[in-house]
């Protein structure tokens, strides 16, 4: 009777049983006891539904969020969701679709597969150094990020990039440049005037305002010219200045250091002499001192100084014959009126008739003009007492003068002799014979002559040729 009932599946049997038996329930056999009965009835086995095609929605009518399903039926274009039903799906632009593209309503009531439409989206752009971005709808498709750049750097590359359908960007990265220069300015150029007794000016200025426009780092600052604080010459001088930044740009500006000397008008030496000036001769601050020439002696101020004002302080002396003064009581002074004004060349003979002495004078009186560029004057003490005669130039010399000059010189009256005394008073060489002008001049050149008589014998070197 067990397997009757279970092939036959869908009956339902009633079975007697006596009274005193008590039915035995097996837990998840199927069967169940009736109390009230005492009967047992056999489950019903769920019976598989009927496919019936003509059931319009045998499934759930589908419903994508962001997409649409177009649905082809075997009844026709109004069943959406009936038995057999193939839907196509498909997500709107800036959506995908994620699952099954195509689907079927099964007989279990069921679709054949799931999908969804997500949000299409690119990545985050990186940002880009010494620029940023902005976009219209952040990641999402169709949305457009301009790229612009901090200030002093250039956009390279592309200006704008575009979330396209694929998910990716349009376009590359751009990149921000730095190629504009540094902001530089130079000092304003000054003018400056040359020191007293100098044809230098020590100039000082700040150093330029130097600014990058980009990153605001300048790696270094090139300077062409003198430092500040140094001496400029007279005249106008160009500093520039150079600023390069991290980039190798760089800017330049200049200025002008302008160097004036204030001079007076130039001098004229004095006639019969010549003048020695300090610095240029004519600046502001240069001294000049007038010379007289051998056998003149200076009449006024003896130096004039170069003013501010562009005048020179003064008045110009002259220079005249040199007047000598024979009626002295005294040897030392006559020969006072010599010191550093004129050197003395002293000839002593015993007569006038005397071979020497005649060789020497007619030699000293063809050389007159080299005697006077060396400042020589002439001393003649010739002869016995009292027939002795003394003399410079035409001027006669008493006897006692003409006494001390022998004894305070150590002259002799026995042969002849000459000395040759320098401006400060000292005997300087002595001769027992004759000597030529040139083998004198050649003495006082080379160990007489003072640094100014020097320059002055260079420049008047042929004068007397």
């Amino acid at each position: 009777m067990a397997s009757q009932l279970t092939q036959r599946g869908a009956l339902s049997l009633l079975l007697f049983l006596t009274p005193a038996v008590t039915p035995t329930w097996y837990a998840g056999s199927g069967y169940y006891p009736d109390e009230s009965y005492n009967e047992v009835y056999a489950e019903e086995i769920p019976r598989a539904p009927a496919l019936d095609y003509r059931v319009p929605r045998w499934c759930y009518t589908l419903n994508i969020q962001d997409g649409e399903a177009t649905c082809y039926s075997p009844r026709g274009g109004n069943y959406h969701s009936s038995l057999g039903t193939r839907c196509e799906l498909s997500c709107d632009r800036g959506f995908r679709l994620i699952g099954r593209r195509s689907v079927q309503c099964l007989p279990s009531r069921r679709w054949s597969g799931t999908a969804y439409c997500r949000q299409m989206r690119c990545h985050a752009l990186p940002f880009i150094t010494s620029g940023t971005y902005t976009c219209t709808n952040g990641v999402l498709l169709d949305s457009r990020c301009d790229y612009s750049c901090s200030s002093g750097y250039h956009l390279e590359g592309d200006r704008s990039r575009i979330c396209m359908e694929d998910g990716r960007w349009s376009g590359g990265e751009p990149v921000c440049v730095d190629i504009d220069p540094p902001k530089i300015r130079c000092p304003h150029s000054r003018e400056k005037m040359a020191e007293p007794e100098k044809l230098t000016a020590r100039v000082y200025w700040d150093p330029p305002l130097v600014k990058d426009s980009a990153d605001g780092t300048i790696t270094r600052v090139k300077l062409r010219g003198p430092e500040p604080g140094s001496h400029f010459p007279e005249g106008e001088h160009v500093i520039r200045y150079t600023a390069y930044d991290r980039a190798y740009n760089r800017a330049s500006c200049k200025f002008i250091v302008k160097v004036q000397v204030r001079r007076c008008p130039t001098l004229k030496p004095p006639q019969h002499g010549y003048l020695t000036c300090t610095s240029a001769g004519n600046n502001y601050g240069a001294t000049c001192e007038y010379h007289c020439d051998g056998s003149y002696e200076r009449q006024g101020t003896p130096s004039r100084v170069c003013q501010s004002s562009r005048q020179w302080s003064g008045s110009p002396p002259i220079c005249a014959p040199m007047k000598i003064n024979v009626n002295v009581n005294s040897a030392a002074g006559l020969l006072d009126q010599f010191y550093e004004k004129q050197r003395l060349l002293i000839i002593s003979a015993p007569d006038p008739s005397n071979r020497y002495y005649k060789m020497q004078i007619s030699m000293l009186q063809q050389s007159t003009c080299g005697l006077d560029l060396r400042h020589v004057t002439i001393i003649e003490l010739v002869g016995q007492p009292p027939q002795e005669v003394g003399r410079i130039r035409e001027q006669q010399l008493s006897a006692n003068i003409i006494e001390e000059l022998r004894q305070f010189q150590r002259l002799t009256r026995s042969y002849f002799n000459m000395v040759l005394i320098d401006k400060q008073g000292i005997d300087r060489d002595r001769y027992m014979e004759p000597v030529t002008p040139e083998e004198i001049f050649t003495f006082i050149d080379d160990y007489l002559l003072s640094n100014q008589e020097l320059t002055q014998r260079r420049e008047q070197r042929d004068i007397c040729e």
